[in-house]
């Protein structure tokens, strides 16, 4: 067993980040299907047992479909003629007939024909396709695994990890190239994406809810800073109210700021402002943060915040929070794809002083539901923290287990996750894509967050089985291999989450043993 001075060595590593491979997670339909929402699968599907034993067989494919629905997008024809189609399917014929397409596919590849496109209706390419992502989501070894019976050709095109099948990039783009699919397709599908999110804020009242759904699976850069204000509380719905909030709103931020910034050098603010002093530098990678007006915006914004809830004050791991929102808001104003080699300097004063204002409201309103994760003793990240450990014991029992026998504790590792909401975990841009589905769930940066540690936990589990040493194992959760992390692998991360979420969280003792 490890001694004391190792564990309180490698609790104080570096967060030093080193590139790692991707492997996918379950997907899920953006936004995902909640029958809390829809209220179709109350009556229909019984109740979820309290411990996760083996998976429960589903009777009928639309029920499979509707708890785990794919990662890509379909049309609503598509949904039709399979809600039609599925009725009397059970699981058994959904597997046979998927099997039989992909077998017949890999044949006549091997035959060498001239490439004709298979006549394939497009509820039976759902259905191929569901039940391939039922197969690529299983551990190996697990339920879908696939048979040693069957040949490489035959599980090739249930692989996710390099490229889609081969029959779902014929549907969608008559075309084997994998390049070109992504490069029009997905260009094509944010266009689409885009001209929603502007038809739905151009109305002169947002209507909010479907804002939430519509943002679940990620907010266009164009319109994601009215987005973020909207969703976060800041502005109203109604249109024609938005421009008086906005000035009474900024107007009363730089009213605190004439009357408690110049207190920051009496002795009861001093060392609150001088810890502030020395933790921006630190906070962030991003050189954006380094440049002196972006401090001098951040100190304001987080002593002022600090005077004003002195249930709390400051505390480290808020100073993390504010950068989202000042970037997003940013983004606006600069041309510069890059955030990071924006000049701030060159921005007008006005601009900068509506962002700032803007920034510190909408971080207000996020630490409003998770404020007791910020005051004496932070109760809520230790409550947090101990919820996700008997969430995992009843989602990876070995993975817990292993932890558990190298004396390795969740609040070792865990307890930056929460105080941080993964920000020194992943990348700015995959926490910006993070907060959009934060955002849009409810109470996202609270109960929603806590599913998504486990699912990021999880993320590792080859990794955390192969190590047999407490130091390593500690220093590889403090230093994930996240750096090239993209917003797929946040997506598949949110899925995944949202998985767990529907089968854990009406589960009144999905906490307890």
């Amino acid at each position: 067993m490890a001694s004391d001075g190792a564990r309180k060595q490698f609790w104080k590593r570096s967060n030093t980040k080193v590139p790692g491979s991707i492997q996918h997670v379950y997907g899920a339909q953006h936004p995902p299907f909640d029958p809390l929402l829809h209220g179709t699968l109350l009556k229909a599907t019984p109740k979820v047992p309290t411990t996760p034993v083996k998976a429960r067989r589903t009777s009928t494919f639309q029920e499979f479909e509707s708890n785990t629905s794919d990662a890509w997008d379909a049309s609503e024809d598509d949904d039709e003629l399979l809600a039609m189609a599925a009725e009397s399917l059970n699981t058994e014929v959904v597997m046979e007939t998927a099997n039989r397409v992909l077998r017949n596919h890999s044949q006549r590849q091997e035959r060498r024909r001239p490439p004709e496109p298979p006549a394939v209706p497009s509820g039976d390419l759902r259905l191929v396709k569901s039940v391939s992502e039922s197969h690529t989501s299983c551990p190996a070894g697990g339920m879908g695994a696939p048979s040693r019976r069957e040949s490489a050709s035959d599980t090739a095109p249930l692989q996710r990890s390099q490229s889609l099948p081969h029959s779902v990039t014929v549907a969608l783009g008559g075309t084997s190239d994998p390049s070109t699919l992504s490069s029009s397709a997905l260009s094509e599908r944010e266009a689409s994406r885009l001209d929603k999110f502007k038809q739905l804020l151009a109305g002169p009242n947002t209507d909010l809810e479907e804002l939430r759904k519509l943002s679940w699976s990620g907010i266009p850069k164009l319109v994601r800073p009215i987005t973020w204000k909207l969703l976060s509380g800041y502005l109203p719905a109604n249109v024609e109210r938005r421009p008086a909030t906005l000035q009474r709103k900024q107007k009363e931020y730089f009213a605190f700021i004439e009357h408690y910034y110049d207190s920051r050098h009496d002795d009861a603010h001093q060392d609150t402002y001088r810890q502030i002093h020395i933790d921006i530098p630190r906070m962030s990678p991003e050189a954006l943060i380094l440049q002196p007006k972006v401090t001098e915006i951040f100190e304001r914004i987080l002593f002022i915040w600090a005077i004003r809830h002195p249930a709390s004050g400051y505390v480290q791991g808020i100073n993390d929070l504010v950068t989202p929102f000042f970037v997003v808001f940013m983004c606006e104003h600069i041309e510069e794809e890059d955030v990071d080699a924006a000049d701030v300097s060159r921005v007008p004063t006005d601009v900068l002083r509506n962002v700032e204002a803007d920034t510190y409201w909408c971080m207000s309103r996020l630490l409003d539901g998770i404020q007791d994760n910020y005051t004496f003793a932070q109760p809520g990240i230790q409550m947090k923290v101990k919820m996700l450990e008997e969430l995992v014991s009843r989602i990876d029992e070995q993975v817990h287990r292993h932890l558990e026998q190298h004396e390795v504790r969740y609040l070792q590792f865990a307890f930056r996750w929460m105080n941080n909401l993964l920000m020194r975990e992943v990348p700015l841009h995959c926490t910006i894509r993070l907060w959009d589905t934060y955002q849009s769930e409810p109470e996202g940066f609270s109960h929603f967050h806590l599913y998504v540690c486990a699912a990021f936990l999880g993320r590792w589990r080859k990794e955390i089985l192969e190590e047999r040493d407490f130091q390593e194992l500690l220093l590889f959760l403090q230093n994930l291999p996240t750096a090239h992390w993209g917003d797929e692998d946040i997506s598949l991360l949110l899925a995944e989450a949202y998985r767990l979420k529907f089968a854990f969280a009406d589960a009144p003792n999905h906490y307890k043993k």
